[in-house]
């Protein structure tokens, strides 16, 4: 067994040997305390023999509590005791509501006010009320403009550290959120939530003008300004506006020239994302849209379109000098040409 002492009432020395031992646990007081110092200290946590283990004048050093598996130090037992429950995995508070867990009580009673309704805490500036301290205190930048955190590869910054941990990945390109069903990966799991519904076929977000539904809100309120001619997006080179931002971003492609997507099979690159979608058709061979009434197939939607006049003898392209009528626009423009000749 080990044999500890006092060495000149400051140091607790180890004479080295087997376990460690709490070389308090019968009640030795410290020189400038009348109650004994309490140390949950483990060989894992303490290193080697011969080791001083702290200095006994210090009441914070004498109040200190480790823990044997990763070494972090505590003031307070209690504290020691919750962080535990990170190792063991053990969650004590149950919600009879919904019967989450939670490992810590202050996150258990967050947790009932989703349940009860209950914001007790109030913003003094616009009046709204938060379930949680934490949830004010980042509401309060909102006022104040506070952005603390900062992205290190770039200039923007955030009122939430959340935020800035999500903006990371768009210089990381990690996507740590992959569909269980198809092989697309996201950076937020939002994203992953709204991708799902894809395969569930869900479309939960209703237009309060139309009625048309869509699997996420975002396309809702994009889908809004067709009815109301919002376009909030403008072209800083020519001035054109758009109602999403998308098209927006496409849009100023033509000014700069730039083609991002581009065939992994002949390299040609396209503005488009759904250029080049319909482009890979020429290499599957992949012919999805059919004729009801003939059966023939095409690989793009406008072809089946111009195909369709041949049985419902459509012409709905006119010449504006003597009125002749054509099932497409290119024969439109041939026959103009013959009258400036």
């Amino acid at each position: 067994m080990n044999q500890f002492h006092v060495k000149d009432q400051h140091k607790v020395v180890d004479d080295g040997g087997g376990d460690w031992q709490e070389p308090f646990a019968n009640g030795l007081k410290s020189p400038k305390s009348k109650r004994p110092v309490q140390r949950l200290m483990t060989s894992h946590s303490m290193g080697t023999s011969s080791r001083h283990l702290g200095n006994v004048d210090s009441p914070r050093q004498d109040r200190q509590f480790i823990c044997g598996i990763c070494g972090k130090r505590f003031t307070q037992k209690q504290n020691l005791k919750t962080h535990i429950r990170i190792h063991t995995g053990e969650k004590p508070f149950h919600c009879d509501f919904c019967g989450k867990r939670f490992r810590h009580l202050y996150s258990f009673k967050a947790h009932i006010r989703i349940h009860t309704g209950e914001k007790p805490f109030v913003c003094d500036i616009c009046g709204e009320r938060f379930t949680q301290q934490q949830n004010i205190k980042r509401h309060i930048r909102v006022h104040t403009g506070e952005k603390p955190f900062g992205c290190g590869v770039c200039t923007k910054r955030f009122t939430q550290q959340v935020d800035l941990k999500r903006h990371m990945r768009v210089h990381t390109r990690e996507k740590p959120f992959g569909c269980d069903l198809c092989s697309k990966r996201y950076n937020r799991k939002t994203q992953l939530s709204a991708h799902m519904r894809v395969h569930t076929g869900e479309k939960q977000f209703a237009c309060d003008i139309c009625g048309k539904r869509f699997n996420r809100m975002a396309l809702v309120k994009a889908h809004t300004r067709v009815h109301t001619g919002e376009k909030p997006y403008g072209c800083d080179v020519c001035g054109k506006r758009f109602n999403r931002k998308s098209h927006l971003k496409a849009h100023t492609r033509g000014h700069t020239g730039e083609k991002p997507h581009g065939c992994d099979v002949c390299g040609k690159n396209f503005v488009h994302q759904r250029d080049l979608k319909i482009h890979i058709r020429v290499h599957t061979g992949e012919k999805q849209f059919s004729c009801t009434v003939c059966g023939k197939r095409f690989t793009h939607q406008g072809t089946l379109t111009r195909h369709m006049r041949v049985h419902t003898g459509e012409k709905p392209f006119s010449c504006g000098v003597c009125g002749k009528t054509f099932t497409q626009k290119g024969n439109l423009n041939r026959h103009v040409k013959t009258h400036t000749e």
